[in-house]
Parts: structure tokens; C-alpha cells; sequence
């Protein structure tokens, strides 16, 4: 196993953070300053951080949660209310996969299970997102044809596909699917257009999907 990997495993830092601390001589292998790059052995070989021996945790947590409207996926709000502080203590430790932004519903998975997360967010996984959105306005013929061959934004073409929600009749209600996960990219999107995304509410991530849980709800794995 990678060491950035195996620190990131043990500590909840992303393996780029384990490569600035392993850059910075605070880890340690077999009474070794360690080495960016570095492959180890996670049974037999002794890593340390700061003097403090590195555990593999004995298992892994991931849970589904219904995320309501009004809420961070951050721990420090700055003022806001944030997920934590609705979510039960024995999750605190857990991190959002593909967050969601403050006005935005629905699906939010949170792990400690770094392999997953790394396979729902990685963009060469392509892991496909649904959601439901409401607009402002009736979207036009010329604006959905827009949608479907793309919109350029700053940091590139955002790609989305946009089908009538079943059973309605109304423009301003959409399913929008997308596997890309840029930030703010379906709000970004409809606003280059000239409209405004009045809800957001995501129902599917990956394999994942939301179904009959409540707002506020959790589901363990």
C-alpha cells in the first residue's frame, strides 16, 4: 500500500495532506524518515506521525443522509448551520462524498471508507448523479437544445441531460443527470442561460439512491 494512502486511511487527511507531512519529515517507517512515494507494508511495517504509532481502523462507516435545505456540508459553518450540527455525535467523524451546497436537498453520502470515496468522486469513475430541479421560468425549445450540446462555462463545457419529469407538463421542472461534478455546475449552468435554479434536490449518486427516506433521515451501510 501506498503510505500517503495509509496515513489518509488512518487520519481522515486526504493523501495529498499525508504528502505534505511526509515532505515535512513528521512520518516516520521502521525509525526511517519516510519517503513521498513510498510502499509499505501494513501488517509488519511501523508508521508513525509526530511520534504517535498509525492504526488501520478496524472497519469502515458509511451512511445515506437526507440532507435539508439550509445546511453546509462543511464542519465550520462561519455563522451557517451545518450538517454536524444535525447529524448524531457517532457520525461527526465521517466525511460528505459530492457535497451539496447550502439551498441544496437530498442524497449525501458521509464515510470514513477512503476507497469509496475515491471511486464516487474520481472523475474517471464517471459515476452518474440525478437530480430534480425547479426553475425560475419556463425553459424554451432553443435553451433545452443549448443544454444538450453543451454550455461553456469558465472552467469548461458543462455537459448535463435534461428529461421531463414524469407525470408533468411543466417546463420549469426537470430530472437532470449528469456524471461530471463540478462545483455549483447545474446552478452555473441554467444562470449562464439566464435562469435561476429555485430547487435542487438530488435523488441518485452512483449505485446509491435516495427512495423513501425522509428529510433528516440516515440510513447506515
Amino acid at each position: 500500500m501506498r503510505l500517503n494512502k495509509y496515513i489518509a486511511l488512518c487520519t481522515g487527511v486526504s493523501r495529498r495532506a499525508a504528502d505534505r507531512l511526509i515532505a515535512k519529515d513528521q512520518v516516520i517507517v521502521n525509525g526511517t524518515p519516510a519517503q513521498l512515494g513510498q510502499i509499505i507494508d501494513e501488517i509488519n511495517d511501523k508508521i508513525e506521525l509526530d511520534r504517535k504509532l498509525l492504526l488501520l481502523p478496524r472497519s469502515t462507516s458509511t451512511i445515506l443522509f437526507h440532507k435539508p435545505v439550509g445546511y453546509i456540508c462543511s464542519r465550520n459553518g462561519q455563522g451557517n448551520a451545518t450538517i454536524y450540527d444535525i447529524l448524531p455525535k457517532q457520525y461527526h467523524h465521517l466525511k460528505p462524498v459530492g457535497r451539496l451546497d447550502k439551498n441544496s436537498s437530498g442524497l449525501l453520502l458521509l464515510t470514513d471508507n477512503g476507497d469509496l470515496a475515491q471511486q464516487l468522486t474520481h472523475p474517471s469513475y464517471k459515476k452518474q448523479k440525478k437530480y430534480i430541479i425547479r426553475l425560475n421560468k419556463g425553459l424554451t425549445a432553443n435553451d433545452q437544445e443549448a443544454i444538450d450540446h453543451g454550455v461553456p462555462l469558465v472552467d469548461g463545457l458543462s455537459k448535463l441531460t435534461i428529461e421531463m419529469l414524469p407525470d408533468s407538463n411543466a417546463t420549469t421542472d426537470w430530472l437532470v443527470t449528469m456524471t461530471e461534478g463540478r462545483n455549483r455546475q447545474i446552478r452555473r449552468t441554467f444562470a449562464h442561460l439566464g435562469y435561476h435554479v429555485t430547487k435542487l434536490h438530488r435523488i441518485q449518486f452512483g449505485t446509491f439512491a435516495l427512495d423513501n427516506l425522509r428529510s433528516g433521515e440516515i440510513k447506515e451501510l
